[in-house]
Order: C-alpha cells, then structure tokens, then sequence
C-alpha cells in the first residue's frame, strides 16, 4: 500500500510499528498470553479488606490519560471494560524507562492490545482497578477506532451510520457496547430452543444446502453450478422435505437450525440468506404443535429476557402462553368485510381490485388471498397470534382439514404484525401430494417463479410409507428481533447482505503516462484528488502545482517538483485527450 493512500493518523502507526520492532519489540507476538481474570468477575469478587488479588489480564486501549510517571488506561476485554493504572517506575524499576516512556506513552495508541500483570485496588475516588505492574504489547492495531464519548451518561460522536455499522461489524462491536448484548441474547434463543427441543428426545440433525431440487417451499432460488458433475444446483431455500426423509427413515422427530436462501428482495424484514429451524415430529398434528411452540416461546422468552413481557417499540408483548388463535379466511373477513369462503379464482381477482391489491393473471387463487391477508390483515397482529385453516391452494404440503372442506391444517404465528412460525399437519398421502406438486408446477408454466418443484425422490419416499407428523419451521431472525426490542433484521446478523462498496472511479496509470506525466507522479495527481483524466482536465494549473509541490513535501516523497509549465502541459494534453 502507497504513503499516498493513508491517513496521517495511519501513517503515524506504522511509523510506532516500525520503532517498535526497531527495539526488538514483537507487536504481534505468537506465544500464549494466560489470563486469569475477566473484567466483570474481576469487580464482582474485588472485597476492599481482602489480601490483594493478583491478576492477568488483556484487551483492548480503550482510552487513555497520561500524566507524566502516571497514567491510567480504560482496557476493554471480551465481557467488559476495567481501569488500568501504570506507574513509570513500578514498570521500569531499573534505569532504562523506555518500555515506559516511548513504548506506552509514544508508540502504543488507542484500539492497541496489550496484557496487563499486577493487583486488584480500588482508587482514591471509589474505582476498581488493575495496578499494572508489567504489561506485554499483543497487537498494534493500524487504523484508529471511532472515538466514542460518554459524559454524564450523553454519547457523543456515536458510531451510528447504519451502512457503516452493518458493513464494519467488527468497529460496531468495539465502539457500541449494546451491539454485543444482541449477540449474546440471539446464542441465548438458539440454546434454549436446542435444549427445550432436545428435554423431548428429538435430534438435531444437518441435511444438505446444495439441491439438485429447491424444494420444501414455493420461493426463487439462487442457482449455482458444479463443474465436476457437470449439473445446475441450487441454494437450500428449506430443509423441509429432507427432513420428511429422515421420518420415513424411522426418526421419531429431527430437526435443524437451517441456514436458508432466497433469491428475492431485502428490507428491514428480509435478508437473502437466513435462519430457519425446522421440526417435525412423528403422530403429532397442528394442534399439538401449537401447544408445543408457545410453551417453548414463553420459555426462551424468560431465558433471554428474564420475563414474558418484552418491549418491542411501542407495544408491550406478552409472551405468557396461550396464544389467540383464528382462522386465516375469518381474519379477512374482519379486517376487509369479504368472506372468502366459497369465492372462486376470478371472484377473489375481483375482490381485490376492490381492495386495490395488484392480482395479475399469473396468480392463482392461494397466491391472491395470501396477498390479501398481507396487505390488510398481518400487520394487525401484534400480540402473539395463530392464523389458522389455510386454503388448500396456499399449502401444497400441508394435510386436508379432517372437517373444513377446502381447507388445511396449518397455522401461521404472528407476532408485532410478521409471521415468526409457520406450521402444518404434514401431508402423508403420496397420491395426493402428486397431485399438489402437479398443480405447483401449472402456477409454474403460467409464469409464477416462486412456484414449487416436483421433487420425484421425495414422492417416492412418501411411496414407502410415511407416517403423521407435525411440522414447523420458526424464523430464529425475526424470533430474535422480537426478544431484542430490534426493528430490522440487519440488526440481528453479524454480517448482513449489503450492496457491494462504493469505490471512486480511478483511471489506470496508463491513461495518465500517455499524457507524458511521469509515473512517479501519478498517485500524488490522484493523491490530489484528480482521479481521472477528466477531473485532471478540468484543473487549474497554479493551483495543481501547489498542491503537488505540498504533497511531495508533506510525505516526504523526495521527487523532484516539476515547473508551473509542466504541469500546465499536462492539463493541455488532458484536454486535448477527451476531444
């Protein structure tokens, strides 16, 4: 990397780095640094008249105060933060005080690692603290951090910009406190969830993410290919039907935090790649499932959150099982005045015109009342709630209600206006699962993209005898927004899809040596903002010189610097280059 595309602030760091390792300093030593004490515990356990405590710790400068022989320092470890004081000639008890007076006062900066030795004491104003009495340089951090300040409980210069938050996780960890607790929260509803599901005997299992079929559920996917099979795969969309595999097989009941794909759009709800578990459990039906899954929500509710009232924006939501339940055709009955029931295909094409619902030729009748629901229904449903007895024509997997003609045992969960859950009386019979794939793959040739596959292995499975279960496949995203009080999902992922980075056009090298500028000046033109001919052309040509002639001296570059009429030529020929 060029002098030239650094901050003084990066430069001056490399420079320590260099001295640093002029001194027979390692800044990124390789041997173990043992530590012996947590920042947290460190204070939990600290008692004003016990013997003093000895102490190994290590982490990150945080912020620093540096007051001659004395300094203190804020270290922040992976649980939280602790003050660090340091005495010049406690850590330099001979004659030499370099470690002291050029390494940590010069050389280290804040975001540096260091290790720190000494014993716990609390300060004359009542703080807990480390006495260092040697520390260890671990790792010289090249770029400053953010510089977040907190006075009198006010933030200052907070490190809020979403896009650099979500694309720069790793700063967004360091500087915000709060975003770790998100993370630790969400590993909380995994865990609980594994353990309330294993306390049943049920096994978790893992199935594959390439398919040479995206089934198990009617969304895009994204297609990739294998060269040595010569073949089109796909990106799991669900795990569903290798699931229903593994039931055949003689599981009782498996299931599988997935990590799911779909090629489709992202908002504040959606992200292409997510988190789904999926479970399906032997002569088990909708009902039971119901039961199951607010009993199991009530409890990682009161694991993550230590009670089953959450606040999530302005709503208070109660997750103290039981749940309302309704059916979905009774839910837009309500909300829109339609009773659906007995409608067709064309009169509920009808009905949404009348509710201006965009339904196009493309979409059968499932797709329409699922658009419908949507729009004027969902966002409705803000306390835990199941939306019951989906049309047939909206759950190709899901077995035919045993009283509703038309209609199926399946339930969707909503919480704060989103489907969290989405859960069925799984389809058994082959026949009629046939039947359904075949009325799939029709929507498919009328032009729908999100149609389902016929997935020909999977019916021959169902051939061989399946037995009845209930299924469910929970969101563990949205789940974790909800017990998190967060609104969107990017919130909730370490790493969320972002567009790629934006990068300033930047002619190549050859464009600008073909205008006779000499290569060693090209990145100090660039330096000086001119990062295309273009922008060269348009230049004023004393201000050009000057600038150039400042970088040169600035960065100690040690060219030569070219006359007012070189650099006029330039331009000139930058212009006359664009003609």
């Amino acid at each position: 990397m060029s002098i030239l595309e650094l901050s003084e602030q990066e430069i001056i760091r490399r420079n320590s780095l260099a001295e640093l390792r002029n001194m027979g300093i390692d800044p990124y030593p390789a041997e173990e640094y043992v530590v012996n004490g947590y920042t947290n515990e460190i204070r939990e356990n600290f008692k004003d008249d016990a013997e003093a405590r000895q102490v190994s710790i290590a982490g990150r400068i945080m912020s620093r105060r540096i007051m001659g022989k004395a300094s203190f320092i804020e270290l922040k470890d992976s649980v939280g933060r602790i003050q660090v004081y340091l005495n010049r000639d406690e850590i330099c008890p001979g004659e030499d005080k370099e470690l002291y007076n050029t390494v940590f006062k010069r050389l280290l900066d804040i975001g540096d690692f260091i290790g720190v030795k000494g014993y716990v004491f609390r300060t004359q104003t009542g703080e807990i603290s480390v006495h260092a009495q040697e520390f260890i340089v671990l790792s010289k951090s090249l770029r400053p951090l953010p510089i977040v300040k907190v006075k009198d409980g006010v933030t200052y210069d907070a490190f809020t910009d979403p896009e650099l938050r979500y694309r720069q996780r790793y700063v967004d960890l360091v500087v915000n406190e709060d975003v770790k607790e998100i993370f630790v929260k969400r590993t909380k509803v995994f865990n609980t969830m594994r353990d309330y599901i294993n306390s049943y005997g049920y096994l978790e299992v893992d199935t594959p993410v390439l398919q040479s079929i995206p089934g198990g559920a009617a969304a895009r996917p994204f297609i990739t290919h294998h060269n040595a099979l010569d073949m089109p795969l796909y990106l799991r969309i669900a795990n569903e039907l290798y699931l229903k595999r593994l039931i055949v097989g003689g599981f009782e009941g498996v299931y599988e935090f997935s990590r799911n794909f779909r090629n489709e759009g992202m908002d504040r709800t959606h992200n292409p790649e997510f988190t789904v578990m999926e479970l399906y459990v032997s002569y088990k039906d909708y009902n039971w499932m119901m039961a199951f899954t607010e009993n199991m929500i009530e409890k990682i509710c009161l694991a993550t959150n230590g009670t089953t009232d959450v606040k999530v924006g302005e709503n208070t939501i109660s997750f103290k099982a039981p749940y309302k339940r309704i059916s979905i055709l009774d839910s837009i009955k309500e909300f829109t005045g339609y009773d659906l029931h007995d409608m067709s295909e064309d009169e509920i094409r009808e009905v949404c015109k009348k509710l201006d619902i965009e339904a196009d030729e493309t979409m059968g009748k499932g797709k329409m009342i699922d658009e419908i629901f949507g729009e004027k229904c969902e966002g409705n449903y803000i306390q835990p709630t199941f939306i019951t007895d989906y049309p047939v024509e909206m759950s190709p997997l899901t077995k035919k209600h045993r009283s509703k003609a038309g209609l199926t045992e399946r339930f969707e969960l909503m919480i704060n206006g989103k489907e969290i859950a989405n859960s069925y009386s799984e389809l058994n019979d082959p026949i009629d699962q046939r039947e359904r794939f075949e009325e799939q793959l029709r929507l498919s040739e009328k032009g729908d993209d999100e149609a389902m596959f016929i997935d020909q292995d999977f019916l021959r499975a169902m051939e061989y005898g399946m037995p009845p279960m209930g299924g469910i496949g929970i969101g563990m995203d949205r789940l974790v927004m909800l017990m998190t009080n967060q609104t969107t999902i990017q919130e909730v992922l370490l790493f969320p899809q972002m567009k790629l980075e934006k990068t300033q056009k930047k002619d190549p090298a050859s464009k600008y040596i073909s205008l006779e500028i000499a290569q060693d000046w090209i990145p100090v033109i660039q330096k000086a903002g001119y990062q295309t001919i273009e922008d060269l052309s348009e230049a004023n040509p004393g201000k050009l010189h000057q600038e150039l002639c400042g970088i040169n001296k600035k960065y100690k570059l040690e060219l030569q610097n070219p006359t007012g009429d070189l650099v006029s030529s330039w331009i000139t020929n930058a212009q006359n280059s664009l003609k």
